[in-house]
């Protein structure tokens, strides 16, 4: 890296990649992405402003841009088997946020009931929590996972359903580490006539190396982030129906919203990031190392498991394991867990369990991911030491009593 005349920033940048090098990063949100996706980035793309879609510009000088906003778009329904004539995908959200935000702005009418789990058992922020803006336009209906499984409870769900009469459901997660029934959730949806909104941002890049069951037969709306399993820069994909069953056109709803609905210009470099990062999960490498994220995962969960920790739900089916360290007062909570941790050179972030009785600022566990150890080429010899290590540290953590606890 050459950032010639400001050496401040180049020593920080370099600092921050030595850091992503030299540590054990396990944060389920992150990965590393290909040295082509970085020189995308850092293109002359970044220069250019096309506010509008391709074809559809307000300003001049487009014509190029046009074409690479197109080739994301075909990359994205290829990498997914999806028909352009059934299928259409934004490429232009600027990440999950906003393409969960637009979709909901698009199809909901303000104060409407919208279906998501809750976000102390495993959801997202902008699926309907008090704290998102989509929890205060529109009146969230939480649902849990079973008490007994720590699993989703397709029945309770269904019955929620029946007495709520959401006008959208939301399946999909940010800490649920067990394969999601798509049909199912379809068949809910369409007992109480809801939308079905997937948001697999953190199962994309499983979903399309195929170890984890697509959503795209069931769904009506399938949002995701592009930088975590999908190995991809910081964007976000929404894919929409052109004809749903009720003959709407929700892909021509969602565009509008997020331009000129919500959004100005694109970011056209990371469009072009996205572009390399879709064609190199077409790849029969990218494959592989999809099953090797899921077998990490798992050789880390009964690792740790054996070592005397509660994982939750008793394990993985994906790319994540949450963790009580807690364990009802043996144990240390999560804050010092995550602090604990990164002293010793491994990072990982805090995060509610299910049914939780601490505050969501120092809750009773840890959430730890697969995916950027196992683009470091990490595997199953690695994955033991590492959850062996975790075990000993957080073993020889503070001692019980102690104030900030």
């Amino acid at each position: 890296m050459n950032i010639k005349g400001d050496l401040q920033l180049k020593k920080l940048i370099e600092q921050e990649t030595r850091r992503q090098q030299e540590t054990i990063n396990l944060i389920a949100s992150e990965n590393i992405v290909s040295e082509n996706v970085l020189t995308a980035l850092g293109s002359a793309t970044t220069n250019k402003y096309a506010e509008g879609y391709p074809g559809k510009r307000y300003y001049a000088g487009n014509a190029i841009v046009d074409e690479i906003e197109r080739l994301a778009i075909e990359r994205a329904l290829d990498l997914f088997q999806l028909n352009e004539k059934m299928w259409g995908v934004n490429v232009q959200a600027l990440s999950g946020s906003p393409a969960n935000l637009a979709v909901l702005h698009a199809l909901i009418p303000l104060g409407e009931k919208i279906m998501g789990m809750k976000l102390s058992h495993g959801g997202h922020l902008t699926h309907g929590h008090p704290a998102s803006l989509t929890g205060k336009l529109w009146k969230q209906v939480a649902y849990t996972v079973n008490p007994d499984t720590e699993i989703l409870d397709y029945e309770s769900i269904r019955t929620l359903a029946k007495k709520e009469k959401p006008a959208l459901i939301i399946a999909g997660y940010t800490a649920y580490p067990r394969v999601i029934q798509w049909k199912k959730f379809r068949s809910i949806a369409d007992e109480v006539g809801a939308f079905l909104m997937i948001d697999m941002s953190h199962i994309a890049g499983l979903v399309a190396s195929g170890v984890h069951p697509s959503p795209f037969r069931y769904a009506d709306i399938v949002t995701t982030t592009t930088h975590k399993t999908l190995r991809g820069p910081r964007g976000a994909l929404i894919f929409a129906r052109k004809r749903d069953k009720r003959g709407e056109d929700l892909f021509e709803k969602i565009q509008k919203m997020v331009f000129p609905g919500l959004q100005g210009g694109p970011h056209m470099n990371a469009i072009s990031g996205i572009a390399v990062a879709l064609r190199e999960a077409k790849s029969k490498k990218f494959q592989s190392y999809g099953r090797a994220v899921v077998k990490n995962a798992k050789t880390l969960a009964k690792t740790i498991q054996s070592e005397g920790w509660r994982v939750i739900s008793g394990g993985t089916d994906n790319h994540l394991l949450l963790i009580d360290t807690w364990m009802n007062g043996r144990g240390i909570p999560g804050r010092l867990a995550t602090e604990l941790l990164e002293k010793n050179g491994i990072i990982v972030n805090m995060n509610t369990i299910p049914f939780d009785t601490r505050s969501p600022f120092n809750p009773s566990g840890i959430r730890i991911g697969t995916a950027m150890e196992t683009t470091k080429g990490k595997g199953k010899r690695e994955m033991e030491e590492i959850g062996m290590r975790i075990s000993s540290i957080l073993k020889g953590g503070v001692p019980k009593g102690k104030d900030d606890i």
